[in-house]
């Protein structure tokens, strides 16, 4: 349910009240905000981009803010896509020594006045966590505000932030109904996971697919040295092959000198990047993709259609990443080795065996495009929107 825009605002300015500064009205839904809590890694942060870029999309009018932590990936990325970031100082609890235990408990309730101080500034219509550690503060503030919030949970096994979000927010969108059994099931909706509209639209002038067979290796948006250092293993067994093979390796910054000197020493075409800005567009030429299995990697997999080899990081918290990719090991969309299995030599073995098998590639994609949601954006916007909608009617009358 997207907003009826039929019945118009008169843009006119409002007093402030105490929930913030002035609200503005606009010929366009009223100019709702909303803020996007959470990232750290781009699988948190990486969905919630796709949700402001489908917020954004239904009103010039409308208004959206990041709250990230300081040492997350969200000022690398979000500046360069021109969405506004505030930050919070925020850690994570789960996992970590006792000092550092302490540390983090100890910057909770700095992280929540910060967060109130951001949402009477900003004075959202809604606050949606995306999972990560800035995610609790600012949807806890929000509720304690009285202002609509949503949480949207990327992967199979719920992260701990989430679980205790989503005892009181209005909606919860889960991407794998597996997940469902941790959530109120009234308030809770499987929309799969929001991936960016770059995926969604090939651009005019992009490069097509070429001749050669392409291999997309990634570790997750920091690289994985473990992928790097398997993957100069295997060329030796994949030389018979180097002018069949192209690669395309984002590699994490500290690996990049080293992965692109074994691709160069041993005669390959290999496009080597310690991080890939367009990965849309690297997808889109990929014939088969090596990568972990993180949430966002499996929601782009899905909705692009694309065969692939993952490699669950084995250290991920309660394991999610290998549920996420026995999900799609099941269905027959994915071939997923444990990290503690594989080798150079097997992996050598793998490549070779869907260079030769085109029609187990195409098999693959269409089963992984079967489990994929590319309206997972337009879901997530539709239900925050009907949150609004009563609001939204009073306020244009």
């Amino acid at each position: 349910m997207g907003l009826n825009t039929d019945n118009q605002c008169i843009a006119e300015p409002q007093p402030e009240d105490g929930a913030g500064k002035n609200r503005s009205r606009s010929p366009h839904g009223c100019g709702l905000g909303m803020i996007i809590a959470g990232g750290g890694t781009g699988g948190h942060l990486f969905p919630g981009i796709a949700i402001a870029e489908e917020f954004l999309s239904r009103s010039p009018s409308h208004r959206i803010l990041f709250i990230g932590a300081e040492r997350g990936l969200e000022k690398k990325i979000l500046g360069g896509l021109g969405l506004p970031l505030r930050t919070i100082r925020v850690e994570g609890i789960k996992g970590r020594r006792p000092m550092q235990t302490t540390g983090a408990l100890s910057k909770i309730p700095g992280s929540l006045v910060a967060s109130f101080r951001i949402l009477r500034e900003f004075s959202p219509d809604i606050v949606v966590g995306v999972g990560g550690y800035a995610s609790g503060p600012a949807v806890l503030a929000g509720r304690l505000m009285g202002i609509k919030t949503a949480v949207a949970e990327q992967n199979a096994f719920p992260g701990l932030t989430n679980r205790i979000l989503g005892r009181f927010t209005d909606r919860i969108f889960l991407a794998f109904s597996a997940s469902q059994r941790w959530f109120p099931k009234n308030r809770t909706m499987v929309t799969g996971n929001p991936i960016r509209a770059d995926f969604l639209v090939e651009r005019p002038g992009e490069r097509k697919k070429g001749p050669l067979f392409t291999i997309l290796i990634f570790g997750g948006s920091q690289g994985s040295h473990t992928i790097n250092r398997i993957v100069g293993e295997a060329l030796a067994g994949l030389l018979h092959l180097k002018d069949q093979l192209r690669f395309i390796h984002q590699t994490g910054e500290s690996d990049r000198e080293t992965v692109a000197d074994a691709y160069r020493t041993r005669g390959f075409t290999a496009e080597v990047s310690p991080f890939i800005m367009n990965m849309a567009a690297a997808y889109r030429e990929a014939d088969l993709l090596l990568c972990r299995a993180g949430a966002t990697s499996i929601a782009e997999i899905t909705a692009g259609g694309k065969a692939s080899i993952l490699i669950p990081f084995p250290f991920a918290v309660n394991d999610h990443q290998t549920r996420n990719a026995e999900t799609l090991s099941r269905a027959g969309a994915a071939e997923m080795i444990a990290e503690k299995d594989l080798n150079g030599s097997l992996l050598a073995t793998l490549i070779e065996r869907f260079y030769r098998n085109p029609e187990a590639i195409r098999n693959m994609g269409a089963s992984a495009a079967k489990l994929g949601n590319p309206n997972a954006a337009k879901d997530i916007v539709d239900a925050c929107l009907a949150l609004l909608e009563y609001r939204r009617r009073t306020e244009c009358i």
